[in-house]
């Protein structure tokens, strides 16, 4: 059952997120965080790991319409490990409270921008 509420607060998540032109993480990481309590570095290594197929099945499509840059997309790609190395000492290495207040500033700083986007003038 467990699994089936997280993939219905994914499916949500990124309902919602695509809607308002964020990430579907940013509301996925605090749904598994406070309906299912996951611990917040299970959550955003979960939000992450999903990411994974939908940026395929998003690279393939956009390649198919000519705007994949295959040469930075390959750089991207063998960087990468470096990031996710030092993003897992760094989690490991804070708190998990630390974590949670890091994830609420990134969503205080995601919301301005979206205000921010919102009330400029068109």
């Amino acid at each position: 059952m467990e699994y089936v509420a997280a993939a219905l607060l994914g499916f949500a998540g990124g309902t919602v997120g695509g809607l308002l032109g964020v990430g579907g993480g940013i509301l996925f990481v605090p749904a598994l965080a406070i309906f299912l309590d996951e611990p917040q570095l299970r959550a955003e290594a979960t939000s992450l790991l999903a990411i994974i197929p939908v940026a395929l099945v998003g690279a393939w499509r956009q390649h198919g319409y000519g705007n994949v840059r295959v040469r930075d997309g390959l750089l991207v790609g063998a960087l990468s490990p470096l990031g996710v190395a030092l993003g897992v000492l760094v989690s490991n290495a804070v708190s998990n409270r630390a974590l949670e207040i890091g994830f609420a500033a990134l969503l205080l700083y995601v919301a301005g921008q979206l205000a921010r986007r919102a009330l400029r003038p068109a």
